[in-house]
Parts: C-alpha cells; sequence; structure tokens
C-alpha cells in the first residue's frame, strides 16, 4: 500500500489553512489550534516546510507563517517533497538508491516510468484545488494530468495544449 505519512498529511493541511486565509501571518499557536494538531507536530511541519520554501517566516509581535508564494502555484508534490523528500516509490528509483539489484534489473526503466507519472499527477494537484469543498467538487474544473503515450499518437498539439 502507498501512503503517506501523518506529517506530511499534516502539512498539507497547514497549508491549506493558510492558503484559504492568506489576508494575514499565524503563529505556530494559532495554526495548531486551528487545525487541532499538537503545537510540537505543528512546529516540526512549519520548520519543513520552511527550510524548503514554502512557507515564510518573520519573527516578532506581527510576524508568524505565511505561503510563500500563491496557492495556484504549489503543487502537492512541493508539500510532499518537502516533508517526505523525494518522491520514489521503491528504492531503485530513489536518488540515493542502494539496491543491490540495479545492475540486472529488468523492469527498474519501468519504474522510472511509472515514478515520473505519478510525480507528474501529484505536481498537477495545486495547493488551491485542495480548497475546493464537497459540494464545490461536481462542478469544479477537472484537474489535467499528462496524456498516455496511446493518447498522445492522435492528439494534436495546438497554442501550447494538447488536443483530442
Amino acid at each position: 500500500m502507498l501512503r503517506m505519512g501523518k506529517l506530511t498529511d499534516y502539512g498539507i493541511v497547514l497549508m491549506s489553512h493558510l492558503a484559504e486565509n492568506t489576508a494575514a501571518q499565524y503563529s505556530a499557536q494559532a495554526l495548531a489550534e486551528a487545525v487541532m494538531v499538537p503545537l510540537p507536530t505543528v512546529r516540526k511541519v512549519l520548520k519543513a516546510l520552511c527550510q524548503s520554501g514554502l512557507l515564510s517566516s518573520e519573527r516578532g509581535a506581527h510576524g508568524g507563517y505565511s505561503l510563500s508564494r500563491a496557492a495556484e502555484t504549489i503543487s502537492i508534490a512541493e508539500v510532499i517533497t518537502a516533508i517526505e523528500g523525494p518522491i520514489a516509490l521503491t528504492e531503485c528509483v530513489s536518488t540515493e538508491s542502494h539496491c543491490e539489484q540495479a545492475l540486472h534489473c529488468d523492469v527498474q526503466t519501468n519504474w522510472d516510468r511509472i515514478n515520473h507519472a505519478v510525480y507528474h499527477a501529484l505536481d498537477e494537484v495545486k495547493l488551491s484545488d485542495m480548497l475546493i469543498t464537497r459540494t464545490q467538487a461536481n462542478t469544479a474544473s477537472p484537474i489535467h494530468f499528462y496524456p498516455s503515450a496511446s493518447q498522445q499518437k492522435g492528439a494534436i498539439q495546438q497554442d501550447g495544449d494538447i488536443h483530442g
């Protein structure tokens, strides 16, 4: 089973909360209370998100945390990578692979392709997409993913978009 860790889930929840409320900066304490996650956990997640450049922090009485850029430009892949490290479904596609089978593995190329597809799918989902409520989901514009190779054969590229 593929599953993100709880810290990553909390990171997406925190980032979504900040994306909904961009008018102000929030203390770690205020964020912990707003999303109902323990303060030490929130601090750990905020630190990782700041180190990756997804959040800005400012010290002082009027300081706090805020998104470093618009929610429409922050991908879920970036949030996952900030907390979990590079997205790698198997050991052989990891940047720090120590797989003993790598030199003679027949499926490594396919794992690279699958990992690339998963990364791009997550990269297409933006933080702003996470703000869509259940009632809005039916009327929201769909998230567009890269077409498969078989779909691309019959597609026409026009103005940078793929049609067909």
